[in-house]
Formats: C-alpha cells, sequence, structure tokens
C-alpha cells in the first residue's frame, strides 16, 4: 500500500474522529472528508519524495566527507625511516 492512500486513509479517519468527539454526525460535512482526504494523500506523497531526496543528499554528503577524509589520510602519511 503506497503512503499516498495512506496518508488518504488517515486524513479520512481523522474527519471522523473529530465529528465522533465533537458528538455530530459522523458525515456531517462530506466535503470536509473529502479535504481530509485530499491532504492526507498529498501529504503521504510528499512524505515518501521528501524522505527520497534527504537520502540522495546524505548519500552525496557521505560521499564528500569520504573523499575528504581520504585526501586528509594521503597528505598526514609520514615514511618511516
Amino acid at each position: 500500500m503506497s503512503a499516498a492512500v495512506i496518508g488518504a486513509a488517515m486524513g479520512f479517519g481523522i474527519q471522523l474522529v473529530s465529528n465522533g468527539l465533537r458528538k455530530l454526525p459522523l458525515m456531517r460535512h462530506p466535503w470536509e472528508h473529502v479535504i481530509a482526504t485530499s491532504i492526507g494523500f498529498s501529504a503521504g506523497g510528499m512524505l515518501v519524495a521528501w524522505e527520497e531526496q534527504t537520502a540522495k543528499e546524505l548519500e552525496e554528503l557521505v560521499a564528500q566527507r569520504e573523499s575528504g577524509n581520504n585526501r586528509f589520510k594521503s597528505l598526514n602519511r609520514n615514511p618511516v625511516d
């Protein structure tokens, strides 16, 4: 199941819980459920994109750090006489 679908289900569920806690009919304003579902769907999709982007940035930073460490190690080698 994709994160967007899970987010949509969470948005819908949150709206149901909100109406239930206020002792209102669960489907009082159906457009609110549509809005909450849409927001949850969008948030789930954006979360996946954000995770992929941060993983890519982390790999780049690790590669830069590794190249810097290798350069530093090669400069500091002292020959043993």
